[in-house]
């Protein structure tokens, strides 16, 4: 596999290679992909929490379980005066 880089990712990866820490490129950009793909998961499972927030909130809706904005806000408003 072959990959293109921008001139200055190509320098970071260089610059990361030179600092001793990695051996070569391909242990830089291995680790980069590590790095990705558990972003990703962090991602996806963000994106699976806030699903099941909204499921928790539309069926507390159906359930007719909430409160009015306005009313919530003058409580606030009348808590902190």
């Amino acid at each position: 596999m072959n990959i293109s880089l921008t001139p200055t990712l190509e320098k970071f990866v260089q610059d990361k290679v030179a600092t001793g820490l990695y051996n070569s490129v391909s242990e830089v950009i291995r680790e980069a992909l590590r790095l990705l793909a558990a972003k990703d998961g962090i991602s996806q499972s963000r994106i699976a929490q806030l699903n099941q927030d909204i499921e928790v909130g539309l069926s507390d809706l159906e359930q007719g379980n909430y409160r009015d904005g306005h009313s919530v806000m003058n409580e606030m408003i009348e808590r902190y005066e």
